[in-house]
Formats: C-alpha cells, structure tokens, sequence
C-alpha cells in the first residue's frame, strides 16, 4: 500500500517492503518479516541494517531471540527535513558551476511528467512573466496535484506573473482554471484551437504537443528552446494574438 510512497522518499525497494510490513507487524523476529514482505531473509537483515541506521527501525532481545519494531512514521518527514537542509547547504555553489557553463543558446528535450516539472523549475529560475499561447489548463491534470501546489506558492512568493492566451473550449470545458490561474487571461478564437501549446519566459520558449483540456500528454514531450532573440520574437507575437483577442 505505501510501497510506492515509501521509495518515492528515498527508501530502496526492499527497504520499503520491510518497513511496511513492520508497521502491520509492530513486533516480529526476521522469519516473519521476510514472510510478510516477500523479501529473502537474506536481504531482510540487510535491509533491516538500513533502516535502524535512519532511525525508522529498532532492534531488541527477548528470551534470546532478536525482534524488531517499526519506529513512528514522523521519523519519515524528519529525513526529508534532514535532506533538504543537506541541499541547501551546497545548492548555492552547485547553481555556480551550473550557471558557469551554460551558454547563451541551448535546446533540450524534457519527457515525462518529471521533464514537465522539470520545465516548471526553469520558469521559478527565470522569475520572469510567462506568456502561454494556446494555454489548455494544464495544472488541473491529476499526475501534478501534488507537485503544483508547491509550485503555485513559489511562483508567487517570487512575483512571477502569468498572462494566459487559452484555446477557446478551456472556458466550457475546465472553467475552474481561470480561477485557478486569476487574470489576465483572454481566449484564441475558436477556429485556432490545437493540440499543441507554447510557453515564453526569460530567455526560454517551451513547445508542447499532444495536449488537450486540462490534461497534458499521456507521454508529455516538451521541445525547450534558450535564446533571448527567439524569446523576444515570440513575445512580440504574443502581443499581436493578445491585442486581437477577447477576454
């Protein structure tokens, strides 16, 4: 049930297994943990290793035998605590050497719901207006409810304005985004409409296809292109499409 989850945070698969099964067990010796999780006695030590060493297991002796508990779940968030404080520390050198070699021109390929989160990072690193073309609602799609939100804070604690061109069935279809997102928005006519969406921001222009309504691909595939003087070419169509549509 928390599998998943659980790896998802920086457990190992087998590591997963045999936490979860603690937790339905409370108290047990490895024969019955290795049974319950479906991991090999021989992994289920290793992996029991593992876990006490992050403090999200104990061991203890009774009448001979070795047993283990689970430790209480909050210990889960006090690592990712523990993580993000350990990245913070060397973020600031690490965005140094990454800023020191990136050129003036760049193209890049981003798949994948994570490329898409991936795309939604550069528009935080930019912190500039981004300006949609053929905008479809992307955020209600429900593979990103759990990362846009923390996106949405970001974004606005750091000032960065949106300012949506949508396809024209967006307003019938996925009404509740104009909510979301808040003006300025106007609409494409409707013999415009597409299947694929573009993203201006700082430097970046940001290509999608595949899209529809509140959903992005099935397989997002997203063409990332870096050049101020195509950034600036796309804005200036932008304006052009803005000034000649409705609200």
């Amino acid at each position: 049930m928390y599998q998943e989850l659980l790896q998802k945070i920086g457990l190992s698969l087998n590591e997963a297994r045999v936490y979860e099964a603690l937790l339905y067990l409370g108290e047990a010796n490895v024969n019955t943990i290795s049974i319950k999780s479906k991991v090999h006695r021989r992994n289920v030590y290793d992996s029991l290793s593992k876990l006490i060493e992050k403090g999200l297991a104990s061991e203890t002796f009774i009448k001979g035998e070795k047993l283990f508990t689970p430790i209480d779940p909050e210990r889960l968030h006090a690592l990712l605590q523990e993580k993000e404080s350990m990245l913070a520390t060397h973020l600031s050198s690490m965005k140094k050497l990454y800023l020191a070699v990136q050129s003036e021109t760049e193209a890049h390929v981003f798949k994948g719901v994570e490329g898409f989160k991936n795309y939604l990072q550069l528009i935080l690193q930019e912190k500039q207006t981004v300006y949609f073309i053929g905008a479809k609602a992307f955020w209600l799609d429900p593979r990103l409810k759990h990362y846009l939100p923390h996106f949405d804070r970001e974004r606005k604690s750091l000032g960065i304005k949106f300012m949506h061109l949508f396809d024209a069935e967006v307003k019938t279809q996925k009404p509740e985004i104009l909510k979301l997102v808040g003006k300025p928005y106007r609409f494409l006519p409707e013999q415009y409409s597409s299947s694929t969406a573009i993203d201006i921001f700082g430097d970046y222009v940001v290509t999608f296809v595949g899209a529809k309504p509140g959903q992005i691909a099935e397989e997002p595939l997203q063409f990332v292109l870096k050049n101020k003087l195509l950034a600036d070419g796309y804005r200036t169509f932008f304006q052009f499409m803005w000034d000649h549509c409705s609200e």
